[in-house]
C-alpha cells in the first residue's frame, strides 16, 4: 500500500490509483461477510425451522418406537422382553438417519407397545413416532398415517387344526373365525363373508396372541390373518404345532412403517434411508437376517423372498 501512495512523487503514469484498487478489495471483502452471514443465517435458519417429528425429538433427545409383542418375525419380544426383529432393524436404520441429521446427536429410543387396534392413535397422537410392526398400507389409513416404502408383502389367509375339514374360505358358512382387532383382516374376512353370503361369525381378539389361543381352546374354527405370520405362530408357538394354513389369498397386505401425516422433513429422511438401504443392500441382509437364518429365538421360518419384494427393492435402488 505504501508503493502506492507515492504514485503522485514519480509513480510511472498507468497505474491504478489507491482508490480504484481498493475499490474492488473492498466489494470482495464484504462479498465474503456477507456471504458468511448469509451461511450463518441459513444455519440458524435450518435449526430454527424444525418442524414435527424432528423438532420434538432434538427438544427431547428421545424419539419412540412402537412395537408389537407377537408379530414375529417383524416386531415381538425375546426372552429378556426386548423388542427385537425385521421391523425393529428398520426403525433402528431410520433412527440413525434422524441422528445424522440432527448433527450426530445421540438419541435415546424409547420403546411402547402397541396393539392392531391402537397402533395408528398412538402415532397419530405423538405417542409413537414411529411404528415398527406389521401394519398395512392402504388409502383408508393414509387419511390418518404415513407410511414408509414397502419393506414386505404378506396376505390374508386361515389357520385351522391339522383335523379340520376347512381347507377354503367356502367351508366357512356359519362357522367362526378369529381375527385380531384393528387388522385389514377383519375388513377383508366381513367383505368376503357379505359378499358370498357366507353368515361367517367374525369375532376379535386384542392381539394375535389372544387370537390363536382362542383358536387353541376350540373357540373359534379358524384365525385369519397374514400368512407370513401364520407361518410365524406354527413355528414358534408350541401350541400351534397341529395347525395349518389353508386357502387362497383373502387380500395382499403391503407393510410400511408408520408415522405421522403432513410431515415433509420427516418423511425425507425415512425415504433417504430406505433408499439408502436399498443401494447398500441393507434391506436384503436384514430380509435374510429374519427370514432364512435361525432366529435370536432360536426358530427359522425359511421364507425366501417374493418376486415382488425383489422388484419393490430393486425400484427403491438395489442393484441385481
Amino acid at each position: 500500500m505504501s508503493v502506492l501512495g507515492r504514485a503522485s512523487n514519480g509513480t510511472p503514469t498507468g497505474w491504478p490509483s489507491p482508490r480504484s484498487v481498493l475499490r474492488p478489495i473492498r466489494l470482495l471483502l464484504l462479498g465474503l461477510l456477507i456471504t458468511a452471514d448469509s451461511r450463518l443465517l441459513a444455519q440458524e435458519t435450518s435449526v430454527g425451522v424444525l418442524s414435527g417429528t424432528l423438532k420434538k425429538v432434538r427438544d427431547s433427545g428421545t424419539i419412540t418406537l412402537g412395537y408389537r409383542e407377537s408379530s414375529l418375525p417383524f416386531s415381538y419380544l425375546n426372552r429378556r422382553s426386548q423388542p427385537i426383529g425385521y421391523s425393529i432393524d428398520l426403525c433402528r436404520e431410520v433412527v440413525e438417519d434422524v441422528s445424522t441429521e440432527l448433527d450426530g446427536m445421540d438419541l435415546k429410543i424409547a420403546f411402547v407397545p402397541v396393539t392392531s387396534a391402537d397402533r395408528l392413535q398412538k402415532v397419530a397422537s405423538g405417542e409413537v413416532d414411529l411404528e415398527c410392526g406389521s401394519t398395512t398400507n392402504n388409502v383408508q389409513r393414509q387419511k390418518e398415517v404415513a407410511f414408509s416404502p414397502i419393506f414386505f408383502v404378506a396376505g390374508t389367509k386361515l389357520m385351522v387344526p391339522k383335523s379340520s375339514s376347512i381347507r377354503s374360505y367356502r367351508d366357512l358358512a356359519d362357522r367362526t373365525v378369529v381375527v385380531t382387532a384393528g387388522t385389514t383382516n377383519e375388513a377383508a374376512l366381513r367383505t368376503l363373508s357379505d359378499k358370498q353370503k357366507l353368515k361367517i361369525h367374525i369375532v376379535t381378539a386384542r392381539d394375535h396372541a389372544q387370537s390363536l389361543q382362542m383358536l387353541v381352546s376350540g373357540g373359534a374354527d379358524a384365525f385369519a390373518t397374514d400368512d407370513v405370520l401364520l407361518y410365524g405362530f406354527i413355528a414358534t408357538a408350541p401350541s400351534a404345532h397341529d395347525m395349518m394354513v389353508v386357502g387362497d389369498y383373502l387380500s395382499y397386505d403391503p407393510y410400511g412403517l408408520v408415522y405421522r401425516r403432513d410431515d415433509p422433513q420427516f418423511t425425507s429422511i425415512v425415504e433417504r434411508s430406505f433408499a439408502r438401504m436399498a443401494s447398500e443392500r441393507r434391506l436384503t441382509e436384514l430380509y435374510n437376517k429374519w427370514f432364512l437364518r435361525r432366529l435370536p429365538t432360536g426358530e427359522t421360518l425359511n421364507l425366501p423372498m417374493s418376486p415382488q419384494l425383489e422388484e419393490i427393492f430393486r425400484v427403491l435402488g438395489q442393484s441385481d
